[in-house]
């Protein structure tokens, strides 16, 4: 509940400084007009009893209450400043009443201020995220980071995109804009951003994204999402780009696997070896049962994540848990090794 309301009390602080922003003209010419107003008198208004002049700060509280026709002064001899006893109200109060009118409507309608207002939001952010591309794995990658309770900024080329609305009603800035294009990273604030993830469905698109943010900014974190596993270490190498994440050779193996009755959860690698997290149940007769943890990790050259047993789970079980029929464990290995393991746990096996 702390990181939430922290969090809205941040989006609203945002809101407010992206809101004076917009109208600073309006303030800027407000102030000038009390301050301006407020020297004149300073300067030569003169008390009709005394002859002398108003204290400045005298001379600027009756310069802004004159803009509401509250004349602190009495009217003035002089000419010229007789003048300025009408043109004060009008400016003033012309310029306060369009900018308490603009002010109140903007902060009573967020989401109807288009991507002026998207872009103006962007523009308030530090050391956050920027995501590219708004379909399944961006969209899953923007839950994810929010998990973490990171700044995001997201650029989507499509305005009717699937998932464009649902990242709106998180509170993500997006904008609508070709992310190939380094004017529109940089309205992301591409310059200030602590990474930038390029998960189009083109990779040559994810590829001109992440060079135009390391010619930027040469400190940021870049993630590039690719579909061929030469072309993603060559970028790795050549463009020193920190990660590039091959979809298809990481795919691949999770189907290969579930063809042949693997239950692989996730894939990645480690160096230039694949890796998977998958998971058995201990099959009854199985060679297997009976092994314990030590055991089958000295035997296969894996690691035993988790094991689960009567519906209660131990992650990193002890050396000496033993393996019984009907339990389950998730393992970390290698394709090899998981075909070794499913012949081990083959009833009779």
């Amino acid at each position: 509940m702390t990181r939430s309301r922290a969090r809205f009390l941040r989006a609203q602080l945002r809101d407010a400084s992206v809101l004076f922003q917009e109208f600073r003209g309006s303030l800027l010419f407000f102030a000038l007009i009390v301050f301006g107003g407020g020297l004149l008198l300073h300067l030569f208004y003169t008390y009709p009893d005394s002859g002398q002049h108003p204290e400045f700060s005298r001379a600027l509280y009756a310069a802004f209450s004159m803009i509401f026709f509250d004349i602190q002064l009495p009217y003035p001899r002089q000419t010229a400043l007789q003048a300025l006893y009408f043109i004060i109200p009008i400016l003033g109060l012309a310029v306060a009443a369009d900018g308490v009118l603009r002010f109140s409507g903007a902060l009573l309608s967020k989401q109807a201020r288009g991507q002026k207002w998207q872009t103006a939001m962007a523009s308030t952010y530090k050391n956050h995220i920027i995501v590219c591309g708004i379909g399944k794995v961006g969209y899953r990658v923007i839950l994810e980071l929010q998990k973490f309770g990171r700044d995001i900024v997201a650029i989507e080329i499509d305005p009717e995109g699937r998932f464009v609305e649902k990242v709106k009603r998180l509170g993500v800035p997006l904008i609508i804009a070709n992310a190939r294009r380094s004017e529109n990273i940089r309205q992301a604030g591409v310059e200030r951003a602590q990474a930038i993830i390029a998960c189009t469905n083109d990779e040559l698109t994810n590829l001109d994204i992440a060079l135009d943010a390391r010619e930027i900014n040469p400190e940021i974190i870049i993630v590039v999402r690719m579909f061929d596993s030469d072309l993603a270490r060559r970028i790795e190498s050549g463009f020193g780009i920190q990660t590039a994440i091959s979809t298809s050779a990481l795919t691949a193996p999770i189907f290969a696997s579930a063809a042949m009755g693997l239950n692989v959860r996730h894939s990645f690698y480690v160096g230039e070896e694949l890796l998977h997290l998958c998971e058995f149940a201990i099959q009854p007769g199985a060679a297997l049962a009976g092994w314990d943890v030590s055991h089958l990790e000295s035997e296969l050259n894996l690691s035993v994540i988790s094991y689960e047993t009567d519906g209660s789970s131990c992650f990193h079980p002890d050396d000496s848990q033993a393996l019984e029929a009907g339990s389950r464990i998730l393992v970390l290995a290698s394709l090899e090794t998981l075909r070794k393991l499913r012949a081990l746990n083959a009833p009779g096996g």
